[in-house]
């Protein structure tokens, strides 16, 4: 099954009402992307995640802002 990632986070829109098909280069990150790099930011903001180089740390951080991520676009379909 594959993620849902609410499509380009900022998209450019065409003339003439066309759109693109799939996730080409210039549609930019997605959205999903774009909420997970801020949840990273936020979690770097901690002093003691800044100062970790353990690997573990960094990809348990990295999994976690998926995680929030994730949990932002369920919300949004949320009545």
């Amino acid at each position: 099954m594959r993620k849902d990632t609410s499509g380009p986070a900022f998209p450019v829109p065409l003339p003439n009402g066309e759109s693109y098909q799939g996730h080409l280069p210039h549609d930019g990150m997605t959205l999903r992307d774009y909420f997970a790099a801020k949840a990273l930011a936020g979690f770097s903001a901690n002093p003691s995640m800044i100062d970790s180089n353990d690997s573990k740390a960094i990809a348990y951080m990295a999994d976690s802002a998926y995680q929030v991520a994730d949990a932002m676009l369920a919300a949004r379909v949320k009545p």
